[in-house]
């Protein structure tokens, strides 16, 4: 079991010069502990006006990278999620300059604990009755860039900080070998995220990974992830229409948040609820100029706290 918890298993950009923390052949299996996001930094005594100390460096550290003998530029790595366990605890975070509706919304930090498979917050004023499954997933998974370095957010087409919810146990991701061994890393482990992760972060939480990895020789040009989603029943979906996509889902964000503001939920809860069980997806994109933008909640998880539609 490789321990992310230990800074030297950790690296903090995406460059070719990082040194390998372990060596694998093709098909080898392997287990991990990953922190979460923060890297340890927030925890659960933490207030809002905690989130001035952190240190936002250490965001989206990723544990490796992992050498994959026999792996070389042009191949392409599959990464197999034999199982995942999210940590007990987590957090979710509105936070200045940060996410699609930056600038909105004063910074808010909160907590979630894990009871019976469900998501609840710490805070029983905010979000009161609702109950988000656990569906943990990984947030990062990449390979080394051929050359250059880069910062841990912003994904790449080696992979990196993609937040796929797709990346779940029994899926499969491809990716890309610009570099001899691949140098495979993990990282940002989430309880729940919707599509789109609106306020820039889900249920944030630690986790411990099986992962089998397999080399390919074809070429991959970006990520690809095969895997499966079951989404219940009805939603609530809220447009977004306009000749920009950014601005369109903008706007569905905030006819979502005006919608439950008619349900008593405050703004700051309904922006979070979208980042962690919301789904923002395209619905029109061919009839120009105008494009069409859902962002869409499951039903289930608001009737469960008493909001009915």
């Amino acid at each position: 079991m490789i321990d992310g918890n230990l800074r030297e298993n950790l690296h903090f950009k995406w460059s070719p010069h990082n040194s390998e923390i372990l060596r694998i052949r093709d098909g080898d299996r392997v287990k991990l502990k990953i922190p979460d996001s923060s890297i340890n930094q927030i925890h659960g005594n933490m207030k809002t006006e905690d989130l001035a100390n952190i240190d936002s460096y250490l965001f989206d550290g990723a544990v490796g990278p992992i050498y994959v003998e026999g792996s070389k530029p042009g191949d392409s790595i599959s990464v197999e999620i034999i199982d995942i366990k999210s940590g007990s605890s987590g957090w979710s975070a509105i936070i200045k300059d940060f996410g699609l509706l930056k600038n909105i919304f004063p910074e808010k930090l909160i907590m979630w604990k894990k009871i019976d498979d469900y998501w609840i917050c710490t805070d029983h004023k905010f979000l009161s009755g609702i109950k988000i499954p656990d569906e943990p997933f990984l947030g990062v998974i990449g390979t080394s860039p051929g050359s250059g370095e880069y910062g841990m957010i912003p994904p790449q087409n080696f992979g990196g900080n993609m937040d796929n919810r797709m990346a779940r146990k029994g899926s499969k991701i491809v990716l890309p070998v610009l570099k001899e061994g691949a140098m495979l890393s993990f990282g940002d482990p989430h309880g729940h995220q919707g599509d789109g992760e609106v306020c820039g972060t889900a249920i944030e939480t630690s986790a411990e990974i099986e992962v089998r990895i397999g080399l390919l020789k074809e070429k991959y040009e970006m990520p690809v992830v095969i895997g499966q989603i079951q989404d219940s029943g009805r939603r609530v979906c809220a447009s977004g229409i306009g000749n920009d996509l950014y601005g369109a889902s903008r706007d569905a964000v905030l006819s979502m948040i005006h919608i439950l503001e008619g349900k008593n939920l405050t703004p700051e809860e309904s922006y979070i609820l979208m980042s962690v069980a919301g789904n923002l997806s395209i619905r029109e994109i061919v009839d120009e100029p105008n494009f069409v933008v859902n962002m869409c909640l499951d039903l289930s998880i608001l009737e469960r706290a008493g909001i009915y539609f």
